[in-house]
């Protein structure tokens, strides 16, 4: 397995020995992986997904911060305990309790002390990189955790499952129809993703046409820009459909809360025409339903009263 440009596993089965001629940057894992340090939460989903939550013996997110159940009441019962955020692991912790592999997300790189010190008590560790990807590709990572888990089989099926549930919007024309996803900060200014990023890629996916910040198409993990409201004001006034993004601030539950956070919304096409959504807070927990969010967002374009979604809900 090779994660980005410049770091490759080996994976081996229990029992069977480690080839020899093994080159000194490739880190060798031995299945099964049974004491995961988890701290890129993007993947617990693809291990609930797997059957594969008991792998995963420390977390780096508290019980109180996790939406996914599995997590919490695998924290409830003792079986995965918190063993430090990604820039102040708890090492002892760690060491406790015999850990295979930490998962660490992209922060990581803001403290490579960390990764050195896991890898001298000798604790792989893989940075996971699924924020870079297109959208299917963000989900196609399942694969990448079946392998760690002997579970390719199961994943394959799921990944195909997902695959022919979009079928349907993915072969449909564009419907030309605009959408804002944006969120407000503390300071009044607002939060938006640049044009590259995996949320603009759904929506287009789902038939809509990003509003656009940027022309810049950048892809990072941290493709986000915060811009004036008076920014934001001229180029998304008149935008069919707002998505606001609620997992930040705790989100908003009516019209009047978003008007609150700026009167000028009352300008706005999309609040004029009661086609303003939230996004669920348990969304960026649970990456293998991105699925879900491009279905959501194709059925919000077609029919303004849809409802039963899995992620939005209409503000009114």
């Amino acid at each position: 397995l090779t994660i980005g440009d410049d770091h490759t596993f080996l994976v081996v089965a229990g029992d069977a020995p480690v080839p020899d001629g093994v080159p000194a940057d490739v880190t060798v894992l031995t299945r099964p992986l049974s004491h995961i340090y988890l701290v890129a939460t993007a993947a617990m989903d693809y291990f609930r997904q797997l059957d594969a939550i008991d792998a995963i013996a420390l977390s780096g997110q508290k019980e109180a911060d996790w939406y996914i159940d599995e997590a919490k009441a695998a924290m409830q019962a003792g079986t995965m305990v918190y063993a430090g955020k990604y820039s102040a692991p708890d090492y002892e912790t760690i060491l406790a309790a015999g850990c295979d592999l930490a998962i660490e997300n992209t922060m990581i790189y803001h403290t490579p002390e960390v990764i050195e010190q896991l890898e001298r008590i000798g604790v792989p560790v893989l940075i996971e990189r699924s924020s870079y990807e297109e959208p299917l590709g963000r989900m196609e990572w399942l694969k990448l955790y079946a392998a760690l888990l002997g579970r390719e089989d199961a994943a394959c099926a799921y990944y195909d499952d997902l695959i022919a549930a979009l079928a349907p919007v993915l072969d449909q024309e564009p419907t030309g129809q605009t959408v804002a996803f944006f969120y407000i900060t503390t300071s009044g200014a607002v939060n938006v993703r640049k044009s590259g990023d995996y949320i603009a890629k759904a929506i287009r996916m789902a038939g809509g046409e990003y509003v656009s910040f940027d022309e810049s198409g950048e892809e990072n993990a941290l493709s986000t820009m915060t811009i004036q409201m008076e920014s934001f004001y001229d180029t998304a006034l008149d935008a069919d459909v707002l998505i606001y993004n609620s997992t930040i601030d705790g989100g908003i539950t009516s019209i009047d809360e978003l008007l609150a956070k700026s009167p000028l919304f009352a300008d706005f096409k999309a609040v004029q025409n009661g086609n303003v959504w939230c996004i669920t807070k348990n969304f960026y927990q649970e990456s293998l339903a991105l699925g879900d969010m491009i279905l959501d967002v194709h059925a919000v374009l077609n029919n303004p009263d849809s409802a039963d979604l899995r992620f939005l809900k209409k503000l009114s």
